[in-house]
């Protein structure tokens, strides 16, 4: 494919080299010598991208770059200048100018430039297809053999890159991705069944990183934010309940201007719901602990009420246990509403050593998406869902609001309570109509199941968790699995197929970020 260039400058008739040049590449180049030339030539022409001298006679560059904007806003425009003056850079880089280059400049200049532009997709292409075709043999084998907690935080970091970097190319290599990432959270959870008593051992006792025991929900706190505290900085926790490594990666970008980044990974305990790991970052406790210690804190699953309205008063539990004097708020955020009053009321936040905030809304989108067609087609993959996902944090006030913390010096540890994941494969159980609704993971006294199909906890405060009934059992889905009712099951299955759930193992659910922020200055 040819590519068609203008190249507008008073001097044209001295760059036959430089066209001749392009010429030999490849490119079709048309010229001008002014810029109201170039500009009529834009507008009655196609053309792949414009190369304008900025010291014209008549329109001069800058002013021919802002009328093409206001015409063709998607051509790319490069600028050549002889001046290096800032307030020139200034204005060209506000018009949106793709590129800007200094006299004098060589042919192989330009050349560079125009691969930049009109190739870098093409060339990103052909790089991430051979990159991951090599990769994919090294995380095959890496996954068949990872034996620890830290093999399975570097392949789920590693298969996040390329889910990432695979979306913004046209590849073809997705299947594999695909096919390589469902082998992965097979093996995940073929090690968890085989790990997780010996992590929880403890029963009520919050597991201990170390020796093979990874940092867990319980210890959230009291690993990351207990230190700050300690070195006497002003903390903000922020908890985006439902946030994946994929969905932080993604607005990772939007903070690098504010805070240095210090990203790490952390282990959800079962089940990957709110209700158990959020509960227990905020207390410091396994749940059977919360229940036994603090009953009038716990809700029961079978409940009416929300399974996390204890949050503030469970984080003051772990403060007076520790026995430390701290000064927090607790914010909750659910709506527009809710973030209007959080930037709001700001400056009264400063009087605090610590602010937890608690952002609801990827959660609240995962539940909109299962109930919602329109949700569901907007956020149909895996990168339409962190896509929007990106735009709230963007545009919902959580990015000013981390902006305004980085402003007061605060440093921020942000994180979450649990992933999800896309599931795809339904799996028949039965239960009495004690049974909780979570599509991820069942509690109950009668259930009926394959036991081959799910990893079960039978004696379930050996495991850290409340027993609502003397023969309750938890089973946990994994992999793309969730769990169906074999009555109405076809309707059922139709309607919950390809939604995010959580709730049961996968790396997506329980391999999450935890992020210290510090500002930057």
């Amino acid at each position: 494919m040819a590519f068609n260039i203008l190249w507008a400058d008073d001097e044209i008739d001295l760059l036959k080299p430089h066209l001749l040049f392009l010429r030999s590449k490849g490119y079709d180049v048309a010229t001008a010598n002014n810029g109201r030339d170039a500009l009529d030539m834009v507008q009655n022409g196609t053309y792949d991208l414009v190369i304008l001298d900025e010291n014209m006679p008549g329109l001069t560059g800058l002013e021919t770059l802002s009328a093409i904007k206001q015409t063709a806003p998607h051509i790319p425009v490069i600028m050549i200048t002889k001046s290096e003056e800032e307030n020139i850079m200034d204005q060209a880089v506000g018009n949106k100018i793709a590129d800007y280059l200094i006299k004098p400049v060589n042919p192989n200049q330009i050349l560079l430039a125009l691969k930049k532009h009109l190739h870098s997709e093409q060339l990103v292409t052909s790089r991430a297809t051979s990159d991951y075709s090599r990769e994919f043999g090294q995380l095959s084998q890496q996954i068949n053999s990872a034996s620890t907690i830290d093999d399975w935080y570097d392949i789920h970091s590693r298969l996040v890159f390329w889910d990432m970097e695979l979306t913004d190319t046209d590849t073809g290599m997705n299947g594999m991705l695909e096919m390589q990432k469902n082998e992965a959270n097979s093996e995940f959870n073929k090690f968890v069944r085989r790990q997780y008593e010996t992590w929880v051992s403890g029963g009520d006792t919050p597991p201990v990183p170390g020796d093979g025991t990874p940092l867990m929900s319980p210890r959230v706190v009291q690993e990351s934010v207990f230190p700050l505290l300690d070195a006497g900085h002003k903390v903000c926790l922020v908890v985006i309940d439902n946030f994946r490594l994929d969905q932080w990666r993604a607005v990772q970008p939007l903070l690098a201007e504010s805070f240095n980044i210090d990203e790490r990974l952390y282990t959800s305990i079962l089940p990957t719901a709110t209700q158990y790991a959020r509960n227990a970052i905020f207390s410091g406790l396994m749940p059977v602990a919360i229940e036994r210690m603090f009953p009038d804190l716990w809700v029961d699953e079978d409940a009416d009420e929300s399974k996390n309205i204890n949050e503030s008063p469970l984080l003051e539990t772990q403060f007076r246990r520790f026995r430390r004097q701290c000064r927090f708020s607790y914010t909750k955020v659910n709506d527009g509403q809710g973030m209007e009053r959080l930037l709001r009321d700001f400056n009264a936040l400063k009087e605090n050593d610590l602010n937890v905030v608690v952002f609801n809304f990827i959660d609240m989108m995962s539940h909109a998406r299962t109930e919602s067609k329109m949700i569901r087609e907007l956020a149909g993959t895996n990168a339409a869902y962190r896509s929007l996902s990106t735009s709230w944090f963007r545009h919902s006030g959580a990015l000013d609001f981390l902006r305004r913390a980085a402003a007061a010096g605060w440093r921020v540890v942000l994180t979450t309570d649990h992933g999800t994941i896309r599931v795809t494969n339904p799996i028949k159980v039965v239960g009495d109509k004690g049974t909780n609704t979570n599509l991820r993971y069942k509690v109950g006294k009668n259930l009926a199941y394959n036991s081959r199909q799910v990893y079960e906890i039978k004696k379930p405060e050996r495991f850290g968790l409340p027993l609502p009934n003397v023969s309750s059992v938890y089973i946990f889905a994994g992999n793309r699995d969730f769990f169906a009712y074999p009555n109405n099951y076809n309707h059922y299955v139709q309607y919950y197929t390809d939604t995010f759930q959580h709730g049961g193992i996968s790396l997506d659910e329980m391999l999450i970020p935890l992020v210290t922020l510090t500002p930057k200055g």
